[in-house]
Order: structure tokens, then sequence, then C-alpha cells
């Protein structure tokens, strides 16, 4: 008969992971913590009747690097992705280091910091610039998905019912332009707007290409106006620039989410960062 009280398990491999998962439905995966405790300033803590740590779990812990792509474990910490130097990508790293204290980016992970459910973490906009892609497990399939596909565009993330994130893969594309900034939003109770990324790469003085996206409660992403800009020569014709922030500012128009401070501070990131390339 299964114990009425609060659980713990500690698988050590995957199967034990979803054989446990099978026997309890309502367990929820454990990683760093940062998820479940975000805003519990209670003495007595208020937890899940059923959790499935990951600690255990080798496989999620894994770092490897091909000449393409770099793949971390979702259990792998904040902490040691940023000490791993110049191999991450530069726009994944500064996002990371603008979170907490160094003593909690010790025990948040990769994982947890793309799997909040409440809203899109800091993580989530440099890996949907960066075309990365998530491994998801069930106990019957893998799947990949893209990291803007997981993102979705609201919402909460593309997980089905018991499906682990295992595995971030990230391509090791060069960008020789990056600028990454968090945005706050006073228009909410908590003042939480997201994080905006903007990446540009040079060839020869060539723009030949451009990211541009923000993240929070909403996804946003213009891909047609990246796509303009390529093969332009560098510094910009100021037109252009002014041509590039416009398609953004009618974007940003169309959309109710999110409210229109926020949107103004995006529009003045992205302008920022445009005219900075132009003459």
């Amino acid at each position: 008969m299964d114990a009425l009280h609060n659980q713990v398990f500690f698988p050590a491999s995957l199967p034990e992971l979803f054989s446990a998962w099978t026997r309890f439905p309502d367990a929820v995966p454990f990683a760093g913590g940062g998820g479940l405790l975000r805003n519990q300033g209670k003495q007595i803590l208020t937890l899940p009747r059923n959790i499935l740590s990951l600690e255990r779990l080798e496989e999620l812990q894994k770092i490897t690097r091909t000449e393409r792509y770099l793949e971390i474990g979702a259990m792998v910490k904040l902490s040691e992705i940023t000490g791993l130097g110049k191999i991450v990508p530069e726009a994944l790293t500064k996002s990371l280091q603008g979170i907490a204290s160094p003593q909690i980016r010790n025990l948040i992970t990769l994982g947890g910091n793309i799997c909040n459910p409440s809203r899109r973490q800091d993580a989530s906009a440099p890996l949907v610039a960066l075309d990365a892609r998530y491994e998801l497990r069930t106990a019957q399939e893998i799947r990949w998905v893209s990291a803007s596909r997981f993102s979705g565009l609201s919402g909460p993330p593309a997980l089905n019912p018991q499906e682990l994130l295992t595995r971030i893969r990230i391509p090791l594309e060069q960008w020789h332009y990056t600028v990454y900034k968090k945005l706050t939003d006073m228009e909410t109770a908590d003042g939480d707007g997201g994080s905006a990324v903007f990446l540009a790469r040079i060839q020869k003085n060539i723009l030949t290409d451009i990211r541009v996206v923000f993240a929070g409660q909403i996804l946003l992403r213009d891909k047609n106006s990246e796509t303009i800009l390529a093969g332009k020569q560098l510094p910009l014709d100021r037109r252009d620039a002014e041509h590039f922030s416009e398609l953004w500012r009618t974007y940003l128009s169309a959309i109710e989410e999110p409210g229109f401070m926020l949107r103004e501070k995006i529009f003045n990131f992205i302008e920022s960062c445009i005219f900075s390339l132009s003459d």
C-alpha cells in the first residue's frame, strides 16, 4: 500500500526514475530547487506530496563537446557552465552570470532554469537565439525539439506528461557581436520582465546573420526583420538601421503582451543595438 505522507525518491538511473513516476504520476522532478522553493519565505515549506530527486542521475550531469556542438546535461549547475570559459557562447554565459548570487548558481541547474513553468527564465532568450535543441525523454521514447518550439509563444514549456528534459545541445557558431540585457517590468507586482539578446555574425565587414529574441511571459522573435540585413556592409547605412527598428516597432505594436512600458524597453534595447552597428 502506497504511503500517504510526503515521499522523496532518489533514482540512480532513468529507468528507475520512470518506474517511480509510473507508480506516482503526481510526482514532481526536483533539480536545484529554485522553481519549487521560489517565493517561499515561510519557516515550513510547501512541497509536493511526491518528489523525484534527480541528483543521482549521473547521465544528466555530463558535459560533452564536438566540433559542432556543446552538449550540457540538464542537471549541470549554472556555475559549472560559466566556469567552462570561452567554449560557452557569450550570450549564454552573460545570462547565467546575471542569475542570483554565486551561492545560488552553485545549486540551480540549467534544466531547472529552462523548465520553470511560471515564466521563461534568463537562459531562454539566448538558447532560442543560438538555435539550441533539447532532448526530452519519457519511459517509451526520446525526442528532440528546438528551444524556440519548447519555449513556445506563450504558456508553460512544451513538456508532455511524465516527460523529462535530459540534455541541451548548443551549436558552436561564432558570433562577433553579442548584447544581453535583463529588462524589468514595473507594471507587474514582482517587477519581472524578461531578458533580451541581440546577436550578429560578421564576415569581412559584411553582416551575414542577426538574431534578436526576448523571453519573459511571452517569447518574441521577428524572423522577417532578421533577413533584411543579411549581406549589408558595415557600418550599416542609417536608413537600413532605421528600417530594421521600424519593423520591430510594428511587430511590438501588434501584440497585446507585454505591457506598454516593457515593450518600450524592448524596442529601446533593439534600437540601441542596431544603431551601434551603423555609421
